[in-house]
């Protein structure tokens, strides 16, 4: 169904080897397929490669040929191609061409001009199928990320295209989501379908996975079907640089957790916390009290308030009310925007620069000594050193996450908001952000980790906060005990999966 010949690309034309060196690739229909490696292996490369986006998009070198029912991609034209390929991007805010989430679901339905009834019957097949009756008739910019991406996985689906491309689809969802996301993939196995899913996350894929292609350098390094996947452990997937096929077995880095945190002298302190959106009341915290100088984990499912919290609590929100205390003194909202910095989980919102090495230099004080060391110690750490040059908005989206990260790094505030860190990281660059993290906490930082990286906060954080509806539901320090609190509501939601894999 799905041939790629001898391939070869670069994004530069005059060198046609860089990104992708002599692909060959066949898969079958209805075939799940994942491709894993590292950042910048070239797995997004390869999906825009089968959907059509290069070369029509993405401009470059191309040798060699992707064959979709036995017809080059790029002879086709590539509103034919879409018929055929459904893509879901990694920032699915990317793909939206209308304001409310009706009119995106339908978007591509109407597109390939379907009757009104087919229309309203796959609006109400995709709506049941995802589970998102709560999402209908709502503005595109109120979602929260992971909202996002269930909208766009929706939208796709209601196509029913023959070929789905998914491009870290789990990378900004909560543990329900993903277990959403794992059942649409066993329909669409289910229907037929060929499903090929570029993604570091591999807890939730893995009994629906046909084959695993590990990626290094831009070649196809490896192939893995299911058998050889389901005799490999979690260390065997380490040693490829791979997150791991379960979570039961992760457990907390104990050196991440120092001593038992003490809230009474040295705190953040948060009265009567309350944040609207109109006339609804997003964030209602009564009283909350957590450590300073500790790395706090803020988890939830997407909706739960956990970014509108994070901006209130650096100040962004001028119409946040309540009160925080730091040691005691009250902040204002413009205290706050000083003592703070903050990692958004879409980076692209806070790149300005033409170079990676000009973006970590306008988060510094330029009269500060040795700025040109500081510089390359943060851009070697983060593994970015090698691209200090290049245009931050060219980089795959785990790089930009890492640019990021580094400028809130180089910027020396007291207390630091990561929103998603790792969202589209593999395990070696997930790893470094957590030492990073680490050594700022070694330094008197706060920080405040929103996330739904386990892996990430079994290996940093010491202290939990659990949102539900705008409010903390649970305040836990990450010991034994805490730890079990924390796989139960990342790992539970994927006991009882027992949909039949068999078309």
């Amino acid at each position: 169904m799905l041939e790629i010949r001898n391939l070869n690309f670069s994004y530069d034309e005059t060198t046609p080897k860089t990104d992708l060196n002599d692909i060959n690739l066949h898969i079958k229909k209805g075939e799940v397929i994942l491709l894993c490696g590292e950042s910048g292996c070239g797995k997004t490369t390869v999906t825009r490669l089968i959907n059509g986006l290069i070369p029509d998009f993405y401009g470059g070198s191309v040798e060699g040929q992707v064959l979709i029912n036995s017809i080059p991609v790029n002879e086709n034209p590539i509103y034919e191609t879409a018929k055929i390929v459904g893509s879901v991007f990694q920032n699915p805010r990317s793909q939206f061409f209308n304001v409310d989430t009706n009119s995106e679901l339908v978007f591509g339905c109407e597109n390939m001009g379907l009757p009104v009834e087919e229309i309203q019957k796959r609006l109400h097949d995709v709506v049941s199928t995802f589970n998102i009756h709560h999402l209908l008739n709502k503005s595109i910019f109120k979602l929260s990320g992971g909202e996002k991406q269930k909208i766009a996985c929706a939208s796709v689906s209601a196509s029913k295209p023959q070929i789905l491309v998914l491009d870290e689809p789990s990378s900004n969802l909560d543990s329900a989501s993903t277990w959403d996301l794992r059942k649409l993939i066993s329909i669409w196995k289910n229907a037929g379908n060929t499903v090929i899913i570029a993604e570091h996350r591999l807890y939730f894929l893995n009994d629906l996975i046909d084959r695993l292609i590990y990626m290094k350098n831009g070649q196809i390094h490896m192939e893995l079907d299911k058998d050889n996947l389901i005799s490999m452990d979690n260390k065997s997937f380490s040693q490829l640089g791979l997150r791991p096929f379960s979570l039961e077995e992760l457990s907390k880095n104990k050196a991440a957790l120092s001593k038992k945190p003490d809230c009474r002298n040295n705190s953040i302190t948060l009265t009567n916390f309350k944040y609207s959106y109109g006339n609804t009341l997003a964030i209602d915290i009564k009283h909350l009290q957590v450590p300073q100088n500790e790395i706090i984990a803020i988890i939830g499912e997407n909706g739960a308030g956990k970014s509108t919290f994070a901006r209130c609590l650096c100040g962004l929100e001028r119409k946040c009310k309540g009160q925080l205390k730091k040691e005691g003194k009250v902040l204002r909202n413009k205290d706050r925007l000083k003592l703070s910095y903050m990692v958004m989980q879409d980076v692209n919102h806070q790149i300005f620069t033409e170079s990676v090495e000009d973006e970590i230099l306008l988060s510094m004080d330029e009269s500060s000594p040795k700025i040109e060391e500081k510089i390359e110690k943060i851009l070697k750490d983060l593994d970015l050193l090698h691209l200090k040059e290049a245009h931050p908005m060219a980089l795959s989206g785990g790089q930009k996450q890492r640019v990021a990260i580094g400028s809130a790094i180089a910027s020396g505030k007291e207390i630091i908001i990561f929103d998603e860190p790792t969202s589209g990281l593999d395990l070696k660059h997930m790893k470094k952000v957590a030492n990073n993290i680490k050594n700022l906490q070694k330094k008197g930082i706060t920080l405040f980790i929103i996330s739904h990286d386990l892996e990430l906060i079994l290996e940093c954080c010491s202290h939990v906060l659990h949102f539900e509806n705008g409010k903390v539901i649970d305040n836990y320090i990450l010991d034994n005990i805490g730890e079990e609190k924390l796989k139960k509501f990342f790992i539970n939601p994927f006991k009882d999966f027992n949909i039949s894999l068999n078309p």
